[in-house]
């Protein structure tokens, strides 16, 4: 089979992307003042590029498989050209536009404005779908310091993502709307998914991230019980499917194991104490197949 062809991007989305690879399995290692990662895997073939440009790539059919935010899909252009495979759900970020704190939209608008963005074509399907006569400034990294309260400032509206909206409020800034919401996806070329070989190792891939995924939002909980109150406690756990129980040596009791969400854990603790559950041990899974 030909290499199936990945584009690793630069930054967050390498780092995230990485660590998921090396809990499916698959480890890379990029040696200094190059592009191309090395891998344990025979038909996989790696390349880091930066996170503009990947969706741009995979719909020119330049690569196979890429990880990109969607907000750089949409901004390439390229939604219809890119097929999504599954939204990896890392770095959640808002596009948002955001203006000086002491101004008000309606008035900023009356006038032509200049949008400060990496966002280029967002920018300019925003400001056509809100009828507003304006110019785009395009930045590199941080924009904030483009939009001042003052009279002479360069920008008057700041188009760019955001996870907590900290740095905007830092820079006194308050956000008047919401372009899109965006995440970390896998995306696939469609010339790689025309092809059954290629397609197949795609989808083998998502099912490998999938079980990592599901793993790393569930603990396993085991714990010990009576057999007086055996029913009470199973009544009252939560369960992907139905717990394990397997009966104590000695015929006193039970031994049960469920697999539960991280986030009911505190909660759930103290509840299965006052139905009878002892000898609780909590653990981390490392893939969960549903």
């Amino acid at each position: 089979m030909e290499k199936l062809k990945i584009l690793l991007a630069k930054g967050r989305i390498y780092e995230s992307v990485y660590s998921l690879l090396s809990d499916v399995g698959i480890s890379i290692y990029l040696p200094d003042r190059t592009y191309f990662p090395v891998t344990n895997q025979d038909d996989l073939a790696f390349q880091v590029v930066k996170p503009q440009i990947t969706s741009a790539l995979l719909a020119s059919g330049k690569a196979d498989l890429g990880f990109s935010g969607k907000d750089w899909v949409y901004e390439n252009g390229v939604q219809d050209k890119v097929e999504e495979i599954m939204d990896l759900g890392f770095d959640p970020v808002r596009i948002v536009a955001a203006i000086p704190e002491n101004s008000e939209f309606d008035s900023i608008c009356k006038n032509p404005v200049t949008i400060a963005t990496e966002y280029q074509n967002l920018s300019a399907r925003w400001l056509e779908q809100k009828n507003i006569r304006g110019t785009i400034f395009r930045t590199w990294g941080t924009s904030e310091g483009f939009v001042q309260p003052e009279e002479n400032s360069i920008a008057q509206i700041l188009i760019d993502n955001t996870s907590t909206g900290s740095s905007l409020k830092a820079n006194r800034l308050k956000i008047v709307d919401t372009l899109m919401e965006s995440s970390t996806r896998m995306y696939a070329s469609r010339s790689a998914m025309a092809d059954p070989e290629k397609k197949r190792k795609i989808l083998e891939l998502k099912m490998l991230f999938e079980t990592v995924l599901n793993a790393r939002s569930r603990v396993m909980l085991e714990m010990n019980v009576t057999q007086e109150k055996f029913e009470a406690l199973v009544e009252g756990l939560p369960s992907m499917r139905s717990p394990t129980v397997s009966p104590l040596f000695g015929g006193n009791g039970y031994a049960i194991k469920v697999a539960v969400k991280k986030s009911d854990v505190p909660t759930l603790l103290p509840k299965l104490q006052a139905l009878g559950a002892t000898d609780i041990v909590e653990y981390e899974l490392r893939k969960v197949m549903i």
